[in-house]
């Protein structure tokens, strides 16, 4: 019995020592500003721009967070919180991304026929943020009056910078673009 005593002992010591050190890797990674890694990091294999050295530019840095259109949707005329931000990433089918961890240059055609399909649009940091990304303008994207899409389906698996209003809420985070009501 003792011998038993014992033994269980010494499992619920290795089983607190093991939380500890996972938690204190977590506080760690924390941080250090490290994120989550990137998916599949070994097989999306990006032609189009570095990190270091996008590709090029999409959306254009406003003067103002959100537009006169998000202003006059917003609840009581409030919209949420948000900054202006550039974030450089790759360009991302965020479903197969999520869900298979696909992206890179073998995933650019399967991307732009989601993308073609509607399918949401992303952004993927190189520490492994994702970011959710649409048209800022409210009453136009609704209405179907903007055409970043067909930008995103032109640069997907390309690493871009990218300018506009970044949102976010409940672990979610998500960049506005700017600049793309049609003519």
């Amino acid at each position: 019995m003792k011998n038993f005593f014992r033994a269980a002992g010494m499992a619920a010591g290795f089983t607190l020592l093991s939380l500890g050190l996972t938690l204190a890797s977590a506080q760690v990674a924390k941080k250090s500003g490290k994120g989550p890694g990137i998916l599949q990091s070994e097989w999306g294999k990006v032609e189009g721009g570095t990190y270091a050295a996008p590709m090029g530019k999409l959306g254009t840095k406003p003067s103002e967070t959100w537009t006169a259109t998000t202003m006059g949707a917003a609840v009581g005329g409030k919209a949420n919180p948000a900054k202006v931000a550039t974030v450089t990433g790759e360009i991302i089918d965020f479903s197969c991304y999520l869900q298979i961890g696909k992206h890179g240059e073998k995933h650019r055609s399967c991307g732009q026929k989601c993308f073609t399909a509607g399918q949401p649009i992303g952004l993927l940091t190189e520490d492994g943020t994702m970011y959710m990304l649409m048209e800022e303008e409210h009453d136009p994207r609704r209405d179907g009056l903007t055409d970043f899409r067909k930008a995103a389906i032109e640069h997907t698996a390309h690493i871009m910078e990218v300018s506009g209003t970044l949102a976010e809420h409940g672990g979610y985070k998500a960049l506005y673009v700017h600049g793309y009501l049609k003519k």
